[in-house]
C-alpha cells in the first residue's frame, strides 16, 4: 500500500539518498542530514548559475561584480579605500589594485585622493559603475524572487528562521 510520502515528488537529493543509503552502511550516514545538506549544495548552485546568467547578460565578470557589489553595499554606499574593500573581499593590496585598475579602465569606479590626505586614496563608484551593477542586481533579484515564489509567505518567514539558525551556529563569534 502506498503511503502520503510515497506519493510526494522526488528530487535530486532523494534520489542521491536513495543510492547511498544501502551502500554505505559502515559509515555514520544520516539520511535526513545528507538530504538538508545536498538540497543547500543544489540551491546554492542553482543561485551561482543565476547569478552567472545575469552577469553574462549585461557584461560583467564575478570579479568585476563582486567588487562592485561590496562597493555599493557598504554603510558608505559607492564608496571606499582600496583597503576597506580588499578586506571586505580578502583581497592582497596588489590583487584588490588589479581589480581596481580594470574597473577603472571600464569607467565603473573612479580614485581620487582623500580630501582629508592626499596620501590616501577613495575610490568612487560612477554613474556607469552603478547602472551596470543595477541591471545585474535586477537580474539576480529576479531569479531569487522566482526561486523563494515557490513558497508561501509563511514558509518563507519559517525558512527564513532556520536558515539564521543554521547560519548563526557557524558564525565566528566575535564579542559584538
Amino acid at each position: 500500500m502506498e503511503t502520503a510520502a510515497d506519493l510526494e515528488p522526488t528530487d535530486w537529493a532523494d534520489r542521491h539518498v536513495a543510492r547511498w543509503r544501502n551502500h554505505w552502511i559502515d559509515l555514520a550516514f544520516d539520511a535526513e542530514v545528507e538530504a538538508i545538506v545536498v538540497r543547500m549544495s543544489r540551491l546554492m548552485r542553482h543561485l551561482k548559475e543565476t547569478t552567472q546568467e545575469a552577469l553574462d547578460q549585461v557584461g560583467l565578470q564575478d570579479f568585476e561584480y563582486q567588487t562592485l557589489h561590496q562597493l555599493m553595499v557598504r554603510e558608505t554606499p559607492g564608496h571606499a579605500t582600496p583597503s576597506e574593500l580588499a578586506d571586505d573581499l580578502g583581497l592582497s593590496g596588489a590583487g584588490m589594485t588589479g581589480r581596481l585598475d580594470g574597473l577603472e579602465r571600464a569607467g565603473w569606479i573612479q580614485r581620487s585622493p582623500a580630501a582629508e590626505d592626499r596620501r590616501r586614496v577613495d575610490i568612487e563608484v560612477t554613474k556607469a559603475g552603478m547602472e551596470i551593477w543595477k541591471q545585474a542586481m535586477k537580474l539576480r533579484s529576479k531569479a531569487e524572487d522566482e526561486l523563494v515564489g515557490a513558497l508561501e509567505p509563511g514558509e518563507r518567514q519559517q525558512l527564513g528562521v532556520l536558515l539564521k539558525k543554521l547560519a548563526l551556529s557557524v558564525e565566528p563569534r566575535t564579542g559584538s
